[in-house]
C-alpha cells in the first residue's frame, strides 16, 4: 500500500503533463492554421487599422456633423481617402501619357527626344567628359546608343517592370485597405473596448494606457512622416509645374517616396537644378533651386514638432522605431516599428519605476 500511493500520484502527474502537452499542441496548430488562413489579408487589415486610427478624429467630427450617422460619416471618409489616392495617380498617369506622346511624335518626325548638352558639361569635375560624351551620343543618335548598351538597358527595363508590377499590387492592396478602414470606423467604439480589454488581459491594469500610447504613436507617425512627406511632395510638384520642368508628376512621386523613407529629396534636387541651369532661364533655375532646398529643410522643423506632440515616449525613440521598422518591414514598418519600440520603452520605464516603488516600501 505504501508503494502504490507514490506510483499513483506519479501516474496522475504524468497524465496531466501528457494531457497539457496535447492541448498545447492542438492550440498551437489551431493558432498556426488560423494565421495561415488570414496571412494573405494581414497587410490589408494592418493598413486599414492604421488608417482608421489615423483618420479617426476626422471621422468623429463628421459623425457629430451628420448627427450620429456613423455609416454616412464613414462613407465620406472612405471617398476622401480614395480621392487622395486616385487624383494624384490620375495626374501622374496623364503626365506620363502626355510625355510619351510627345516622345512618339519626335521619333516619328526623326527628331531627337534628348536635347544636346551644353559645352559647360565638359568642365564638370571627374565625370564631365564622360557625361558630355554619353549625353551627346544620346542627342545625336539614340538608337545607336541603345544598341551599344542593350544588356544594361534590358536589366534596367526588367527591374522597372518588376517595380511597376509591385507598385500595381501595392496600389490595389492600399485601395482595399481604405475600404477596410471605412468598415473599422463604423465599429470603432466596440473595437476600442476590445483593444482595451485585450491590453488589460495581456499587461494587467497598465494595458489600457499602453493601448492609448500605441494610438497616439500611430497618429504622430502618420502626421510626422507621411503627412510631412505628402506636404513636401505637393509643394515640390507645384514648383516643378510653375518652372515648366518635364515629368513633374513622376519627379513628385519620387520626392514622396524619398521623403517617406527618410532619404530626403536632395538626390533629385541636383539633376533637376543642373537641367534647369542648362536649358532654362538662370533666374528661374535659381528660384526653383532655392525653393527645392527650402522644401528639403522644412521637415527638420515640422517633423520633430508633430511627432513630439503628446508623445508617449521621447521623439528619438519614436523616430528610431519608425526608421528601424521601415528597414525591417517596409513602409508599414514605419508604424509597427514605432509602436513596438514605444511599447518596449514604456514597459521598461514602468518596470524600473515599479522596482523603485518596491525599494521605497522596503
Amino acid at each position: 500500500m505504501t508503494n502504490e500511493t507514490p506510483l499513483s500520484e506519479q501516474s496522475k502527474f504524468t497524465n496531466k503533463i501528457i494531457e497539457t502537452a496535447i492541448r498545447l499542441t492542438v492550440l498551437v496548430l489551431l493558432i498556426g492554421w488560423c494565421f495561415a488562413i488570414v496571412q494573405p489579408f494581414f497587410m490589408i487589415f494592418a493598413w486599414g487599422l492604421i488608417l482608421a486610427i489615423s483618420i479617426y478624429p476626422l471621422y468623429s467630427y463628421l459623425t457629430k456633423f451628420f448627427r450620429g450617422k456613423k455609416k454616412l460619416a464613414s462613407t465620406v471618409v472612405t471617398i476622401l481617402l480614395l480621392a487622395i489616392i486616385f487624383v494624384p495617380t490620375g495626374f501622374i498617369t496623364k503626365s506620363m501619357v502626355g510625355n510619351i506622346s510627345v516622345a512618339k511624335e519626335l521619333l516619328e518626325n526623326s527628331e531627337s527626344i534628348v536635347p544636346p548638352p551644353n559645352e559647360s558639361v565638359k568642365d564638370w569635375p571627374i565625370i564631365g567628359k564622360a557625361t558630355y560624351d554619353f549625353w551627346y551620343k544620346a542627342s545625336e543618335n539614340l538608337d545607336v546608343l541603345i544598341s551599344e548598351n542593350s544588356a544594361q538597358i534590358k536589366t534596367i527595363g526588367l527591374w522597372f517592370l518588376d517595380s511597376l508590377s509591385g507598385a500595381g499590387s501595392g496600389f490595389l492592396q492600399f485601395v482595399l485597405s481604405i475600404i477596410v478602414c471605412g468598415i473599422l470606423l463604423v465599429y470603432s467604439i466596440n473595437g476600442r473596448k476590445f483593444a482595451d480589454e485585450l491590453g488589460i488581459r495581456l499587461i494587467c491594469a497598465k494595458g489600457k494606457q499602453f493601448i492609448e500610447d500605441s494610438i497616439i504613436t500611430i497618429r504622430n507617425v502618420a502626421k510626422g512622416i507621411l503627412g510631412v512627406a505628402f506636404f513636401q511632395a505637393i509643394l515640390f510638384g507645384l514648383g516643378l509645374i510653375v518652372a515648366g520642368v518635364p515629368f513633374a508628376g513622376i519627379w513628385s512621386a519620387i520626392c514622396l517616396m524619398l521623403a517617406i523613407i527618410q532619404v530626403g529629396i536632395g538626390p533629385i534636387i541636383i539633376p533637376i537644378s543642373i537641367y534647369m541651369f542648362m536649358t532654362g532661364d538662370v533666374l528661374a533655375a535659381t528660384l526653383l533651386t532655392v525653393w527645392m532646398v527650402f522644401i528639403s529643410l522644412i521637415d527638420n522643423v515640422i517633423k520633430p514638432i508633430v511627432m513630439g506632440r503628446k508623445a508617449p515616449a521621447p521623439t528619438i525613440v519614436i523616430f528610431l522605431g519608425a526608421i528601424g521598422g521601415f528597414m525591417l518591414n517596409g513602409i508599414i514598418g514605419l508604424f509597427l516599428g514605432a509602436v513596438i519600440l514605444t511599447l518596449g520603452y514604456n514597459i521598461f520605464i514602468w518596470w524600473v519605476n515599479m522596482n523603485k516603488a518596491q525599494d521605497k516600501i522596503m
